[in-house]
Parts: structure tokens; C-alpha cells; sequence
């Protein structure tokens, strides 16, 4: 909620906005995110307490949630932090699919190579690089993360940024020996590098049933009883029905009727971390990015964001976990007792392409593109409402639209997609490289509860769905 002047003001619920808006005090200042403006009503004559936003970073997806956090004092002459979710916030990244057009990218410009030239001598990689380079497929992670939140600061009055920051000793756990696992239990490899490590690669979930949100054990592929050894390639992420059903027999036996599970595990052993890389790339570079915002910034590590969520007995999501980075501490009566029932979801999708050829399947040209990506005032991604008077497509109708030179741009809604003359069209919002939607969050239901037996908090409600 924006004040007369544009300056952020606290959030309010959705029914209050509806209500400003169908008495007239308030106008319509952005669409998505849904942000409106107050007419009368000046910063000076509010009262903005401020609220905090904290972020979950990952490599594909980052959760975000806004948060305000207030003391009440309880019978006991204490003064615990009550932390309510106000807005959560997903955002899904697009690296996998920018890497993707750089390496056909890449394999076109050398087709051209070897097609018009009898040799060509290779250039090898000594050109210098500017210092914090990244690759554009992580790059864009970090500026995906810092445009959003500036947004998010632009319309919320954000006065702290808590960040959780997490890294992994790869190289270690890759070459991680017996003994260190079985011979010394006290040591760090044992307590958390380990679990950590096999949590990003099988995305905490089961690795034989594909379970997620209930406790996992780590489970040898190949037994000990059988030559089996504890490195890094031998060992998965079981839930305890699946580790005790198979026991110490092989996972050819165990899952011999389920051959695709068997062909997922073998693969994913093989498979490196790549994304426990690119967040070990990318985790300074995010908060070095943020801070040049001006708001201070706190970060956080990620076995402590994972205890808070145990204590407030939340399951597993990239929004939950952003609500539970910071400071909860149980005994002084913390508690999380909001949680935001809905999720937004930002998917990045950028703002066309460079191309101005479209190639076929074997990468020769196939058509032209024109030149210009604005054709009647309108350009790809725009969200704008349709009002058609007649046809077969009669009504109002708001969707995103892909333009064309004729002025026939295509619509597509929720429900339907079609075609319909600019002249028939109303802009809403310009676009700027994301789409919006939304999404349920995962429920706090008493079966979810019971598979977390962390410690409780004391006299906290555990979420408000």
C-alpha cells in the first residue's frame, strides 16, 4: 500500500484494499504484484512501524517473505518476538534455460565455422575477465533476486534484510573417508556436512518413494553387510519405512519392480552437484548485491533456519524456510503465528530474445524476425483487457499478449487463447520479464506435525492457513 505521495506504507489484508477501492479512497497503482494507492492520505499522517524481508536463495527457485515482528509482554514478565507472515513470495529462476541457449548458441557459430572456413585455429580460454565474473546463467540469479526486491522495497517499507547463507565443503565430502563417519561421531562431517550435502542432492526427499516433508535417514545403496562403503556415492536419503523394507538387501532387489526409480537412483548417484555449485558461486554475491540498497542486512546460516522451522513445526518449502531465517528462540516464548496461506509465484521469463532469426531444429534459418519489438503501442508479455462486442469470443478479457506486425495480437487468459485487434486492447501493465501466478501453500495439517518431533515453542500458535 503506497500513501498520496508513492512512499510505502504498511501492508493490509486483501478485504481492506477491496474496501478502499470500492469507496474510491484508494486507486490502483500496480497490478502484479497487487499494490494500490491511497488518495488522501499522506506518509506524515500514517503510522509505518516498518517490516522485515527475508529470503531463502536457491538455484532454481528463492523464497521470499515479508515479515513484521512485535514483543508482547506475557504473564511471566517476559517479552517474546511474535513474527507474523505478511506477503510470501516465490521466485523461479531461468538459468538452466539461459545456459541452454548459450551452449545452441555456441554449437551454430561452430557449424558456421567449420562450414565456411577450411581451418580455423581454436581460441582458448586466457582472455581475462573482469573480477567477480560470473557466468550469465548464475548472473542472472543474483540480478533476478536484487529486482525483485528492490520492487518489494518500492511498495513495502522495508527496514531489515535477513538473508540465509549457506555453503557446502564439496570437495571434502566428495573425498570423505569411513572413518569419519563411523569412527568419530562428534565430527562435523558427521553431525551436518554430510546430511546437508545429501539434502540439496536428492532435494530432500526420499530417494526410493519419493516422500518429502517427513524425516529422512541416511541409507547405504549398496549395505555395509555386503562390501558397501561410506562414501559420498554410496549413500541416499531414505524415509524410515522404505530404510527398514530394505534392509540389507541391493537396491537391484530392492526396487526390481519399480525399473524407472531404479534407473533415477543410479543416475542421481552419478550425478554431481551442480546446484550445491552454483550456490556456492553465487551466496556472496547476493548479499554483496543487497547491500548496496541501503537497508542493512543480516545473514544467517542455514542449520539455524532449519531448527527455527522445526521448533515452529513448519514443513519444507522455499517461502517457509524464508519466514523462519532470523532469530526464534523458544525459551524466551518466540513464535511464528501468521502464515501466509497463498504463494506468489514470479517465474522470470525475460524480455524476448537478442535473435533475429528463427532456425529450425537443425539450426538453419527458417524466418526472419522483424526488427522492432513494439508494434501498435504493444509488446510481448503485456498485460492488457480485452473488450469484445461481438464474435465468437464476446466479453471482457485480461491476459498477456504476443504481438504481431499485422495487429492481430494473440491473448492468452486463464481459461482460453485467441486472437484479437489492438484496436480492441487496454493496457494494464508493460511487461518486465516476469509472470506472475499463484499458489497454495504447503498445509500445516496434524499428519505434517506429527513427522516433525523438533522442539515446540511455548505458547506460540504454529500457523495461521
Amino acid at each position: 500500500m503506497l500513501a498520496k505521495g508513492g512512499e510505502p506504507l504498511m501492508p493490509c489484508h486483501p478485504a481492506r484494499a477491496r474496501a478502499l477501492l470500492d469507496s474510491g479512497r484508494a486507486v490502483v497503482a500496480r497490478r502484479a504484484p497487487f499494490a494500490i494507492r491511497l488518495k488522501h492520505r499522506t506518509r506524515t499522517g500514517s503510522t509505518v512501524e516498518g517490516v522485515q524481508l527475508r529470503l531463502d536463495p536457491g538455484s532454481k527457485a528463492t523464497g521470499i517473505a515479508i515479515t513484521d515482528e512485535r514483543r508482547q509482554v506475557d504473564p511471566q514478565a517476559r517479552a517474546p518476538v511474535v513474527r507474523r507472515g505478511l506477503i510470501a513470495i516465490e521466485l523461479r529462476h531461468r538459468g538452466q534455460q539461459i545456459h541452454r541457449g548459450m551452449m545452441r548458441r555456441a554449437g551454430y557459430r561452430r557449424r558456421r565455422r567449420s562450414a565456411n572456413l577450411r581451418y580455423r585455429a581454436p581460441r582458448y580460454e586466457n582472455r581475462p575477465r573482469p573480477a567477480g565474473w560470473l557466468p550469465p546463467s548464475l548472473r542472472h540469479r543474483i540480478d533476478a533476486t536484487l529486482s525483485l526486491v528492490t520492487r518489494l522495497c518500492r511498495y513495502a517499507p522495508v527496514v531489515e534484510i535477513h538473508v540465509e547463507q549457506v555453503a557446502f565443503d564439496t570437495a571434502a565430502v566428495a573425498g570423505v573417508r569411513p572413518s569419519e563417519i563411523r569412527g568419530n561421531p562428534d565430527s562435523t562431517l558427521a553431525g551436518s556436512e554430510v546430511r546437508e550435502f545429501l539434502l540439496a542432492k536428492w532435494n530432500r526427499s526420499c530417494a526410493y518413494c519419493g516422500a518429502t516433508g517427513v524425516p529422512l535417514n541416511i541409507e547405504h545403496v549398496r549395505p555395509r553387510s555386503r562390501g558397501g562403503s561410506d562414501r559420498m556415492s554410496n549413500l541416499v536419503l531414505a524415509c524410515i519405512p522404505c530404510n527398514q523394507a530394505k534392509g540389507t538387501s541391493r537396491v537391484e532387489e530392492f526396487l526390481s519392480g519399480q525399473p524407472t526409480r531404479l534407473a533415477d537412483v543410479i543416475t542421481q548417484l552419478r550425478k554431481p552437484l551442480q546446484d550445491v555449485a552454483v550456490m556456492n558461486a553465487t551466496r556472496l554475491q547476493v548479499v554483496e548485491a543487497l547491500t548496496t540498497l541501503g537497508v542493512p542486512v543480516h545473514t544467517w546460516s542455514g542449520g539455524r533456519t532449519r531448527w527455527n522451522r522445526f521448533a515452529a513445526r513448519l514443513p519444507k518449502s522455499h517461502t517457509l524456510d524464508a519466514l523462519a531465517t532470523g532469530v526464534i528462540i523458544p525459551e524466551r516464548g518466540d513464535a511464528v503465528v501468521r502464515v501466509p496461506a497463498q504463494v506468489l509465484v514470479v517465474t522470470s521469463t525475460g524480455r524476448g530474445s537478442y535473435a533475429r532469426t528463427t532456425p529450425d531444429r537443425f539450426g538453419f534459418p527458417r524466418l526472419q524476425r522483424p526488427r522492432g519489438k513494439v508494434h501498435h503501442g504493444y509488446a510481448t508479455g503485456d498485460l492488457v483487457k480485452a473488450v469484445l462486442s461481438k464474435g465468437k469470443w464476446v466479453g471482457r478479457w485480461v491476459g498477456r499478449i504476443a504481438v504481431r506486425t499485422s495487429g492481430q495480437h494473440r491473448i492468452t487468459t486463464l481459461t482460453s487463447r485467441f486472437d484479437v485487434s489492438h484496436r480492441n486492447l487496454r493496457l494494464l501493465q508493460r511487461a518486465d520479464g516476469y509472470t506472475y501466478g499463484f499458489a497454495r501453500e504447503i498445509p500445516l495439517n496434524e499428519q505434517r506435525r506429527a513427522a516433525y518431533s523438533g522442539p515446540t515453542l511455548k505458547g506460540g500458535d504454529p500457523g495461521n492457513v
